[in-house]
């Protein structure tokens, strides 16, 4: 799964996206710039992620509601938060995992009803 992550430069990109991709993810940075093509930036880079991370700290307003509404008419769920750093991401990718093995189990419990299965 491909998570967009708006807003700034991190000294520590490689870290992130070693952490990400050991969990069998990818990052995707967007500086979050809005002069120029930066809009279209922004927004191709939604159009390409599952997840949208929003950093408010390194961000403009104008990227933060440009990102905001890119994701919610992209159909993409966000998350905004003030910073973003390898804690952080871990405790995201955290949560993701068990929200998966959560979301199989209820299909499987599903499928198990619909057959008949007990």
């Amino acid at each position: 799964m491909r998570i967009a992550v708006i807003g700034g430069r991190y000294k520590n990109e490689g870290q992130l996206t070693r952490i990400a991709r050991a969990a069998g993810y990818e990052l995707e940075f967007e500086e979050g710039h809005m002069r120029g093509r930066g809009m279209d930036g922004i927004r191709a880079a939604i159009t390409r992620s599952r997840l949208v991370v929003i950093v408010t700290d390194v961000n403009s307003h104008g990227a933060v509601h440009t990102a905001k509404k890119a994701a919610r008419q992209l159909d993409r769920p966000t998350l905004i938060i003030q910073n973003f750093g390898a804690a952080r991401l871990s405790r995201l990718l955290e949560a993701l995992e068990r929200r998966q093995q959560v979301s199989v189990e209820d299909r499987v419990d599903e499928l198990r009803l619909a057959s008949g299965a007990r």
